[in-house]
């Protein structure tokens, strides 16, 4: 058995329009998210034994946030094709993850975080359904897979144990009013 945790980047700015996309920067209320997320995994005894992230600025900051709220350093494998990565590239980083580490953290973008929960659980789950509305920023998504080797990962066999949205923990941090 493996369990796959997802966390997705906090809510970035869209300030400075000059700025590339993968350069850009958390906004505070992503930050408090991170941080909040942080807390959240440390006070459920989340713990992992690997991590993979995108090397996007808002994933850098909100594992340096979420690092803040958990009180462990969260120190990923940076891979750039984690970077707006679709499913299947996501599933392939899995895929590749040491299969020594039976708890591995990924942390990047979506659609493919979202995809990749709706493709790894079967139709017919609560949470799943939740997911597949949306898969807001900094959410998390922790699944149990029913494999000994995350090679073996496949479609249909991960079960969604927890999906916490920010704005479960702190209504604060749900979206804003327009």
């Amino acid at each position: 058995m493996k369990t796959l945790i997802l966390l997705r980047h906090a809510k970035s700015s869209w300030d400075d329009h000059g700025v590339r996309d993968f350069d850009r920067a958390l906004n505070p209320k992503g930050e408090r998210a991170a941080r909040t997320m942080g807390s959240h995994m440390r006070a459920i005894g989340l713990s992992w034994d690997y991590a993979i992230a995108s090397p996007a600025t808002r994933v850098i900051e909100t594992l340096e946030q979420a690092s803040q709220g958990y009180g462990r350093r969260i120190d990923p494998d940076w891979d750039r094709r984690a970077y707006l990565a679709s499913a299947a590239t996501l599933l392939e980083l899995v895929h590749d993850a040491p299969v020594t580490a039976d708890t591995l953290l990924l942390s990047g973008h979506n659609p493919g975080l979202e995809d990749l929960i709706l493709l790894l659980v079967p139709d017919g789950d609560a949470k799943r359904d939740q997911v597949e509305i949306k898969f807001p920023t900094a959410s998390l998504a922790v699944m149990t897979c029913d494999a000994d080797n995350w090679a073996d990962v496949a479609a249909g066999s991960c079960t969604l144990t927890t999906f916490v949205r920010p704005r479960d923990l702190d209504p604060s941090l749900g979206p804003d009013a327009d």
